[in-house]
């Protein structure tokens, strides 16, 4: 049996993933989830920040990263200074501040580069949740589970998902992009 809405659920999941990358991205705020996707290379494995550390945001400006073992501060000062949020960590004891500079003209340029490809990389994956959806209708047909007309009723359907979804994904870049650009 073909179920259309496992489909648009996958298709929801890719939106997901794709609005979490989004926070991440750096605006001229503040915002603990820029840090989501920086992983520090400690006790031998890939940990997030918020596992070895605490995260504030005590001003617009600032974030705070108290980390809880000392021997942790050199990593997470170097996987912070590789990442690309372009941030330059302040050490003072346990306790890594990192001012959020002004995004000038230059990164926000930059920034609207890596959502639009972000937000390209979401359409694919969408593109390519929908051919799954597609080549699991042509299966059907060749069983001779479905007739002809379902098979092109349900690829509309599976159309009309993928179109929903892509304009909801072009919607998202389109904001943040406007919000980046506004100073």
């Amino acid at each position: 049996m073909f179920d259309e809405k496992s489909y648009g659920v996958k298709m929801d999941k890719a939106i997901d993933v794709f609005s979490k990358e989004l926070s991440s991205l750096r605006t001229g705020r503040a915002n603990a989830a820029m840090l989501d996707l920086v992983k520090v290379d400690v006790y031998g494995q890939q940990m997030p920040i918020n596992q070895i550390g605490s995260i504030t945001t005590p001003e617009p400006r600032m974030i705070n990263i108290q980390v809880w073992d000392a021997n942790n501060i050199p990593l997470l000062d170097a996987a912070i200074k590789k990442s690309d949020l372009g941030l330059n960590p302040q050490i003072d004891g346990q306790l890594i501040r990192l001012p959020i500079p002004e995004l000038n003209e230059e990164r926000r340029v930059e920034l609207k580069k890596i959502i639009k490809s972000i937000g390209e990389k979401c359409k694919v994956s969408i593109r390519n949740i929908r051919r799954e959806a597609n080549e699991d209708l042509k299966k059907l047909l060749k069983s001779k589970e479905i007739g002809e007309d379902d098979e092109k009723s349900k690829e509309k359907i599976i159309q009309t998902i993928t179109d929903e979804h892509i304009k909801s994904v072009e919607e998202k870049v389109s904001s943040k992009e406007k919000e980046i650009m506004t100073i």
